[in-house]
């Protein structure tokens, strides 16, 4: 597990994990997380939000939309494979498998997990299944599906992309 040089010593206590709130899969992880029964507390902050913004000022807030990003307790940032690591490490059924994972050969096993996942979020976003964002002005009404509610084009102010 990767943290930060200056954390690298301190014990973890709690975790928390930031998750891009509008990707399905990782919402779908979110809500496996919160059922596993855990060694250490995790917390599911969405990425980029305002909560998140106000607990970790230092981190790159764009950047954890992209990557998968804990953050200990004690300030440690772990990013992509080394926080699905510590995530799996605070679980108490999933500790061992999380040690596999740890080592060289188990490294680039959850490498190639974190980069399948990225790969079927990217094409999810290309496609459509998960490319609608809030951010973007779009709104998800059941029953109707998604919706655009930024400005319409009457006044002639349309902004381009």
């Amino acid at each position: 597990m990767a943290a930060s040089r200056a954390t690298a010593g301190a014990p973890v206590r709690r975790l928390t994990v930031l998750y891009d709130a509008e990707c399905s899969l990782c919402v779908h992880v979110r809500d496996w997380l919160l059922r596993q029964p855990r060694l250490v507390p995790l917390e599911p902050v969405p990425a980029g939000s305002d909560e998140a913004r106000r607990r970790f000022p230092g981190l790159d807030h764009a950047a954890t939309l992209d990557e998968v990003t804990a953050v200990g307790d004690a300030g440690q940032v772990y990013r992509g494979a080394a926080a699905w690591v510590v995530v799996l490490w605070a679980l108490r059924e999933h500790r061992a498998l999380a040690h596999r994972l740890s080592t060289p050969a188990g490294a680039r096993l959850a490498r190639g997990a974190v980069l399948a996942a990225a790969k079927w979020r990217g094409g999810q976003q290309r496609w459509g299944g998960g490319g609608y964002r809030r951010a973007d002005g779009w709104v998800y009404e059941p029953g109707l599906g998604w919706r655009y509610t930024r400005g319409g084009c009457d006044d002639g102010t349309c902004a381009s992309r």
